[in-house]
């Protein structure tokens, strides 16, 4: 972990929010399975008239507004997570060809699988604010007092639920991301991480961790 100003930072976001994004394209475009939030963000999309991307900025607006009866603050990261992340799958969509072969299909869902691990550590690790969807349930857990495990199985199950039943893609890819999502990011996070800078307050410096 490395003391890192705001301007690296910054562009540690929004790379990371953007190779997230796309990494999303690569496995839609893989055809073998998505994560539970993208298997709901598919199955919006074959019900309205809007883009994969647009679906995602939709939702994670919806989900953003749920933050205010939780009292969550959200942070620059969480605001342009909304965003870039959706402009960026949708760019990915365009881009990418989906291909017939199934060996060049599952190259793409592992490396969209591994690319989403490390985007996710990457933005994760600006320490700008969590994503919408991720602040829904760390709200939950501080306003409830129960686990983490808890509230995140019960918010990502639903969504799978109710995506699956919209008629998202739920394959292969949903487990092998459900499994290995956790490890990958973990693995990545201490070489991405950056430690927050101390401020000064009255001449005093104030550490990260007290604010």
């Amino acid at each position: 972990m490395t003391t890192t100003g705001l301007p690296a930072r910054l562009v540690r976001l929004f790379v990371g929010l953007f190779l997230y994004g796309f990494t999303m394209a690569m496995m839609v475009e893989s055809t073998l399975g998505l994560d539970p939030w993208d298997v709901f963000h598919e199955g919006v999309t074959r019900h309205v008239g809007l883009s994969f991307g647009q679906v995602v900025i939709a939702t994670g607006a919806v989900v953003l507004l749920l933050w205010i009866p939780l009292r969550q603050l959200p942070g620059v990261g969480t605001v342009a997570n909304v965003v870039v992340i959706g402009l960026a799958a949708d760019l990915g969509i365009a881009v990418i060809a989906q291909p017939d072969d199934l060996w060049l299909r599952s190259l793409l869902l592992v490396g969209g699988i591994v690319g989403n691990g490390f985007a996710g550590a990457l933005y994760i690790g600006a320490a700008l604010g969590p994503g919408p969807r991720d602040g829904l349930w760390l709200g939950l857990v501080r306003r409830t007092g129960r686990s983490v495990r808890l509230w995140r199985t019960v918010i990502e199950v639903t969504v799978l639920a109710v995506g699956f039943a919209l008629g998202g893609t739920v394959g292969v890819g949903t487990v092998l991301y459900a499994v290995t999502i956790g490890p990958i990011v973990q693995a990545f996070l201490p070489l991405v991480q950056v430690e927050v800078p101390p401020r000064r307050r009255g001449g005093e410096e104030v550490s990260a961790e007290s604010r």
